[in-house]
């Protein structure tokens, strides 16, 4: 999937050798469907959001650094306000854990939710308060940034899929800005922070995160962090031990940022 590698995802975690093409979403209702997607689980955000992440080490989650903000205020959600629920499906969860420490991006700073220029650093990790060590939880790898015309796979859930995970496995990479890739990945609200995969070796590993909904001539795409060389940047922050979130900035809107990409909504 990667370079030039052309299958696709499946409902597990296995290639499928089938032409590149946009698929529907398929939900992960049930246990057989679920198996191998276990490390993916939705993180709720005090009593009503929440985001999706991605289990990369026992203890550390991989999401969205906007998930890490209070969207009206701007402000930084305390770490004990996130819950990480592993597999989570029809009421249920595989493991439940908290959150010791939620640090975004060094160069990350909430500007409001329309800003397309920070998609580029929209990475952040969750530090579990304990590690999840399960048969049945294999946290994933990070492969290689995709190319324009790969094809890539998505885990996520959403506003009206929040009770179990939905899998897309084929869309494309229709394009690469600075930092950002613009994809035809479904995704809505609650999506941000989902992992973004590509098959490498025949695993698959990830290779991006949704950082937004948008359009681009008038036809719906999702806008995923180029995120190769922010997420080093990222483990070296956590690995400092610097300080759990950066400044929040006001204001928001559109940036001048060269992409014809552009948020659905604010």
């Amino acid at each position: 999937m990667i370079g030039s590698a052309g299958g696709s995802m499946t409902a597990g975690p296995a290639v499928a050798q089938e032409a590149r093409q946009d698929a529907a979403l398929t939900e992960l209702t049930t246990a057989d469907a679920t198996r191998g997607w276990e490390a993916v689980g939705r993180i709720d955000i005090g009593r009503s959001a929440f985001c999706t992440g991605t289990l990369i080490a026992p203890a550390l989650v991989l999401t969205a650094a906007h998930c890490l903000y209070d969207q009206k205020t701007g402000q930084a959600y305390d770490a004990a306000e996130f819950e990480f629920l592993a597999g989570w499906r029809g009421g249920r969860a595989v493991a439940y854990r908290g959150v010791r420490r939620a640090v975004p991006h060094p160069d990350y700073v909430y500007e409001g939710r329309d800003r397309i220029d920070r998609v580029a650093y929209d990475l952040a990790i969750l530090e579990l308060d304990q590690p999840i060590r399960l048969p049945s939880v294999h946290p994933f790898g990070i492969g290689h940034d995709p190319v324009q015309g790969d094809t890539v796979g998505v885990v996520s859930y959403a506003l009206d899929r929040a009770e179990a995970p939905a899998l897309q496995p084929a869309c494309e990479v229709l394009g690469r800005e600075p930092g950002i890739l613009v994809l035809t990945c479904s995704v809505d609200f609650g999506s941000s922070g989902a992992p973004i995969f590509a098959m490498e070796d025949g695993e698959p590993r990830i290779v991006s995160v949704v950082s937004a909904k948008a359009e681009m001539d008038r036809r719906p795409v999702a806008l995923g962090t180029q995120m190769e060389g922010p997420l080093g940047e990222l483990r070296a922050a956590l690995a400092a031990g610097e300080t759990p979130f950066v400044r929040a900035a006001p204001g928001s809107g559109f940036s001048s940022a060269k992409t014809a990409a552009k948020f659905v909504r604010p």
